[in-house]
């Protein structure tokens, strides 16, 4: 299934091809080829993003400049599990409860599963009583995006990786202090480094 921005331009570029400024030829080849380099791996056409980075102890290393990830929906299915790939490159959700570590309250950081970008801190962790982790802010606010998802006919704050455009989950106005936010993020999206462990 397309991505809703992939959705988005397939139908402009139909739209495109009806009034002749895309010839219809070319509209199914073009617009759904991806975009890939020699070896299957997309091409650098992609935008750099600033993000701020975390050593493996949690201490900040300040802003880093890394090339967003991008690739095609095969490379994904290759790189991760079945569930994690429907959670992240399709918005799906996983079921209460189910996540791996989903209640997990040891020191560390949870990072992307698609990039390993850092996400959350432990420090910020709390139990929310839904079955998916939740936490009161994220780690950075430079490393993750948020933007308005209207799936359920009711309009809810979609939160994904900056880095890679990973779907993570959803954003509420229902937390504890200090922030009084309630990022619920689907386990399968993310894994944990336990302070002290190595990053790979």
């Amino acid at each position: 299934m397309p991505s809703p921005t992939r959705r988005r331009f397939l139908g402009a570029t139909a739209a495109l091809a009806a009034v002749g400024i895309l010839p219809a030829g070319r509209l199914l080849a073009d617009a759904l080829a991806p975009v890939q380099g020699p070896s299957g791996a997309p091409a650098s056409k992609a935008a750099n993003v600033t993000l701020d980075c975390f050593g493996p102890d949690k201490k900040p290393l300040g802003t880093c400049v890394e090339s967003k990830v991008v690739m095609t929906d095969e490379a994904w299915k290759a790189k991760l599990s079945p569930l994690s790939w429907e959670v992240t490159r399709h918005e799906g959700t996983e079921r209460a409860y189910t996540g791996p570590g989903w209640d997990r309250h040891d020191n560390g950081l949870y990072r992307c599963i698609c990039c390993d970008t850092a996400l959350f801190d432990s420090a910020t962790k709390f139990d929310s009583g839904t079955g998916w982790p939740s936490f009161w802010q994220p780690i950075s606010k430079r490393n993750v995006v948020q933007s308005s998802d209207t799936s359920l006919f009711e309009e809810r704050t979609a939160v994904s990786c900056a880095r890679c455009d990973a779907h993570l989950g959803h954003v509420f106005d229902d937390g504890p202090r200090p922030t009084g936010l309630r990022y619920c993020m689907n386990a399968v999206a993310m894994r944990f480094v336990a302070v002290g462990a190595a990053a790979g």
